[in-house]
């Protein structure tokens, strides 16, 4: 096959993009790298869509290449493109470059045995040094950007394979100083001296050598490409690392470099030459150079680093400023002076300040204050707290206000719990924390009065929730600020008893400092009340909760009061979960009495039973084995006792299990009857079942939600009569229904089992018109061919034939749609399709091989839906 043009590939790309995998599982996917490369040589197409060829293969390079033979392969042959490229200016060789890059490093076959990799390192590294430039590789306007290019290709080779570039380290240092593109090339060197560095560290070699090295090429150094290092060397370094503390203590088994001091001099000569030119870079190469050169010098007087914080400490990039803070986080007072830190803190107050900041960078400011790296912090490792310069003084502007967004509000909260936090030991001091807690529960109580407004938004709810667990955490060893927000959240209960799920999640995470004390507010909330209110089931969720054994006699008569108004399944299955608490907590004789009476006040059945098999348990089993019953273990020793092992077959049969499928479900022959589309659906049983439910699940939007359908016995061999299950379409448009089954086995087990899919066809949904007298049924269609146009659509198709003619075809498929018919020659069909269509056919005289069919319909999305309906009767019959 010939090349393809411009518009077949962007056809062929458009189809790859939209779902790549699938792509290549069809049918074009197996040549669509075999195609790119051959076409890259062909003269017909542009650079430009060349260029679009190369885009792919860097974005996706393991879908091309998907093992590392055809990554080779492809490697050289983009290899051999280039340098088959004509000496003029050419849009070509920097992408080329980049996907042979890409393809070794993608495809896994970078290594000492791959020749495309022996052929693409050398030309990567002379190209980066210039020594490679003018030969063959474009006019002098390409040079500076293939120099860019190849400094990025020998970053990404470097990072995946670390230490790899080692012995080039004192090539590229000497490039430094010459005309050429700083910021790849401080990148690249950095990038490098950082993998040196650990690898020496870990060998205890000299760096001297490295450092001072000539071009390997001349024979002024070493051999350039360490493989033996780069598959040794396995630790990669995170651009946003929480800090290089760990590094230093020696994580991963890196220890230090302790450098002679002709290593140290060279070693600072090449930091010096870095962070001389850094200014030059773009603020976020500039952070990753620090990153680079931080990292690797852990250990290392950070002398070098004090002249560029003159210019970062006053830096209004983010990039920066971030790496700032980790530079000081790890050297502290060793490259931060107290007039620094102190500057810093003052910085980053006024700036989180700002009334124009947008909410990422508040944000961020905020951030950075809650977890600013003192020099000397006060308190054991790891506890949170302010630094010591951030006192309340500095802090009255930052303090959070209800007009905040959530995460400002938030992130301004949690600053005023660590204030708040802090013991303060003079007299002034000690006003303005108690200024501060004034204010925080002021606060508080306004979050929490919106919370309880009725219709107030559920992330106001969330809001106030989040806000007390995060005062509730900074805050625990502190009653005087607890008390109050314990007693706010039982106000706010009380006004707002749908808020029960957001104080089950808050106990649950909260310590026993806070956990306790509200469990115990909470429960007296609930059994103070009478049971009758609309709040019943968030009252008895909320008691599942904190019901304990000490206050049943409360909980026991809040419940007796609420039996009587539990008339669903749901509240019923509520009012049990609260017994099955008390049972875990030992019962008594009060609740016997209780669970007796459910056993048969209760309507339904299923908690019938519950209560019974409770009150069967409480009476049988001492308080340690009924803990275990309800709550069974894989670490509690197994019971001897008959009756837990009988209770666990009880549990079972109330739990219903996933079983496979025990019937087959399918759609039995269409019936024209009703107001309605209906589906005949034909089930059978493979064993007993009893009290089946089908429950049906329609895909997308396209129909109204479908009710279950009800089987009260099937058993195998007997046939069942058709299940009728109505459908409601929002258009007219096939589609699938998900079916799941849920029934009872004969061994008293209920189960629920997926069955496959039910296709909902075209023709399904066909509904006929109401009959017009015998003689004006042609006029009855002419009207309706009429008023399909001019807001519907027209079209015409040829419905091919099979053996059976036209009158068997008609009659099989659309005998009660037709509305008036002149046999053989024609027949007028007329469809109706809900929910406010119609579809209408003009079947002519049939030929050799099929008919021609007229159509009109008042809705133009029905016509290829009917089209391929009409293609496939010939098929169908």
């Amino acid at each position: 096959m010939g090349p393809l043009s411009r518009e077949a590939w962007a056809q062929r790309l458009g189809a790859f993009r939209a779902s790549p995998s699938a792509f290549m599982a069809g049918p074009e996917g197996e040549g669509l790298g075999r195609d790119l490369l051959s076409d890259l040589r062909s003269e017909k197409l542009t650079e430009q869509t060349k260029v679009s060829l190369l885009a792919l293969s860097l974005e996706f390079p393991a879908q091309l290449w998907p093992d590392a033979s055809a990554a080779e392969a492809a490697a050289t042959f983009l290899l051999d493109t280039l340098v088959l490229l004509s000496p003029r200016p050419s849009a070509l060789r920097r992408p080329l470059l980049l996907a042979a890059t890409t393809a070794l490093v993608a495809g896994g076959a970078l290594g000492p045995t791959s020749g495309a990799s022996g052929r693409l390192l050398p030309l990567l590294l002379g190209l980066a040094s210039g020594r490679d430039l003018g030969r063959g590789f474009g006019p002098a306007s390409e040079q500076r950007p293939l120099q860019a290019t190849a400094c990025e290709c020998l970053r990404e080779l470097e990072s995946c394979q670390p230490g790899l570039l080692g012995g080039c380290l004192g090539l590229l240092r000497g490039l430094l100083g010459r005309d050429g593109p700083v910021q790849p090339l401080s990148l690249l060197v950095a990038l490098v001296l950082r993998n040196v560095l650990v690898a020496q560290a870990r060998a205890g070699a000299s760096l001297r050598g490295l450092l001072t090295a000539g071009d390997p090429s001349t024979g002024g150094g070493p051999c350039p490409w360490d493989w033996t290092l780069a598959q040794e060397g396995d630790v990669h370094l995170q651009p946003q690392a929480p800090s290089w503390l760990a590094a230093e203590e020696g994580e991963h088994g890196l220890a230090a470099l302790e450098p002679s001091p002709e290593d140290a001099r060279e070693l600072r000569a090449t930091v010096a030459q870095l962070l001389d030119a850094s200014y030059l870079l773009t603020p976020v190469a500039q952070a990753q150079l620090l990153w680079l050169l931080g990292w690797g010098l852990r250990g290392q007087p950070p002398a070098l680093f004090k002249p560029q914080l003159v210019r970062l400490l006053s830096t209004a990039q983010l990039t920066l400023l971030h790496a700032v803070l980790a530079l000081k986080a790890a050297f502290g007072e060793a490259l931060f002076t107290a007039q620094d830190e102190a500057l810093l803190l003052h910085r980053l107050t006024m700036a989180a300040q700002h009334p124009a900041l947008p909410p990422p960078t508040h944000l961020f400011y905020l951030h950075c204050l809650l977890s600013f790296p003192e020099n000397w912090p006060l308190g054991p490792t790891g506890e949170e707290s302010t630094p010591l310069l951030l006192g309340p003084q500095l802090c009255q502007g930052l303090l959070p206000s209800l007009l905040h967004d959530p995460l400002a509000l938030l992130a301004r909260l949690h600053l005023l719990c660590l204030l708040c936090a802090e013991d303060q030991e003079e007299q002034e001091e000690k006003g303005q924390a108690e200024s501060l807690r004034h204010y925080l529960e002021e606060l508080l109580a306004g979050l929490r009065r919106r919370a309880a407004l009725a219709r107030s938004p559920r992330a106001l709810a969330t809001l106030c929730f989040q806000a007390s667990y995060l005062v509730a955490c900074c805050l625990a060893g502190q009653p005087t600020v607890l008390t109050p927000l314990i007693h706010g959240l039982a106000q706010l209960y009380q006004a707002r008893p749908a808020l029960a799920p957001h104080f089950v999640d808050l106990l649950d995470r909260v310590g026993p400092e806070l956990g306790e004390p509200l469990r115990g507010v909470l429960r007296q909330e609930v059994v103070s009340g009478t049971g009758r209110d609309g709040a019943l089931r968030w009252h008895l969720q909320m008691l599942a909760k904190v019901a304990e054994g000490d206050a049943q006699s409360a909980t026991l008569r809040f419940l007796q009061a609420a039996a009587g108004h539990c008339t669903d399944w749901g509240l019923q299955q509520a009012l049990l979960r609260v017994c099955r608490t008390l049972l875990r907590s030992g019962g008594g004789s009060g609740l016997a009495d209780l669970l007796q009476a459910l056993a048969g006040q209760l309507e339904d059945p299923d908690g019938r039973d519950h209560a019974r098999l409770y009150y069967l348990l409480l009476a049988h089993l001492s308080g340690p084995k009924l803990g275990m019953a309800l709550g069974p273990s894989l670490a509690a020793p197994a019971l001897a006792s008959s009756l837990v092992a009988e209770n666990q077959g009880f549990a079972a049969a109330l739990t219903v299990q996933e079983a496979p499928a025990s019937l087959r479900l399918s759609v039995g022959p269409r019936r024209v009857e009703g107001p309605g589309p209906v589906l005949q659906l034909q089930v059978e049983a493979l064993q007993p079942l009893y009290s089946l439910e089908l429950r049906f699940r329609v895909e997308g939007q396209l129909y109204e939600p479908l009710g279950a359908v009800q089987v009260p016995r099937l058993c195998p061999g007997r046939p069942a009569r058709p299940l009728r299950l109505p459908l409601q379409p929002r258009c007219p448009a096939p589609t699938h229904l998900g079916v799941r089954a849920l029934y009872t086995t004969p061994t008293g087990l209920t189960c629920h089992a997926q069955l496959p899919p039910l296709q909902v066809k075209f023709s399904d949904l066909f509904l006929p018109f109401p009959q017009p007298p015998e003689g004006a049924r042609p006029g009855f269609f002419e009207e309706l061919w009429a008023s399909c146009l001019p807001k519907g659509a027209e079209s015409r198709v040829w419905c091919p034939l099979g053996p059976q003619g036209l009158e068997a075809l008609v009659s099989h498929h659309l005998e009660p749609f037709v509305v008036a018919a002149q046999p053989p020659d024609s027949y007028c069909v007329a469809i109706r399709l809900p929910p406010a269509s119609r579809l209408l056919l003009r079947l002519g005289a049939a030929q050799a091989d099929g008919v021609p069919v007229a159509l009109r319909t008042d809705d133009w999305a029905v016509l290829p839906l009917a089209g391929d309906y009409l293609r496939g009767l010939s098929a169908a019959a």
